[in-house]
């Protein structure tokens, strides 16, 4: 199962990407995240480790499977019957503008049932989390 949102930020996406990327800041922006912490030293990179504590949600730690700066990152957590998968694109639009895609799938046997009992828990995460990059990102947080 996956659910995704989308909003333009009228900033650009080397602005956006400086918000997204820097992982550890995500709690001053992000309602529904209480602490992100690196696992690992140097930067953002495929096979970087994050711990990510949320409300009403456990614990999560996350690797990164895939990077493009400027562009996007995918990381994922695994447990026992479940994979959680969460993408983070951004698109260039005229103007100096970005489009932020925020996109996180459920999937395994646990996955699937997971997914639809935190539907609306995860649609009000990825909304408050794209408002949020889109305010931080404009200057406005």
């Amino acid at each position: 199962m996956e659910q995704s949102r989308t909003i333009d930020v009228a900033a650009s996406v080397e602005q956006v990407w400086e918000v997204l990327r820097d992982v550890e800041r995500w709690p001053e922006w992000a309602p529904t995240v209480t602490s992100v912490r690196r696992l690992d030293d140097g930067p953002l990179a495929v096979g970087s480790r994050v711990r990510v504590e949320q409300p009403r949600i456990p614990p999560t730690e996350y690797v990164v499977t895939e990077l493009e700066p400027s562009r996007s990152f995918t990381w994922v957590a695994t447990g026992p019957g479940v994979r959680t998968t969460a993408r983070h694109l951004l698109e260039e639009l005229g103007a100096g503008g970005t489009r932020v895609t925020l996109a996180v799938e459920q999937a395994g046997p646990v996955g699937r049932v997971m997914g639809r009992f935190y539907r609306r828990l995860t649609d009000r995460y990825l909304t408050a989390e794209a408002e949020g990059i889109k305010a931080r990102s404009e200057g406005r947080v």
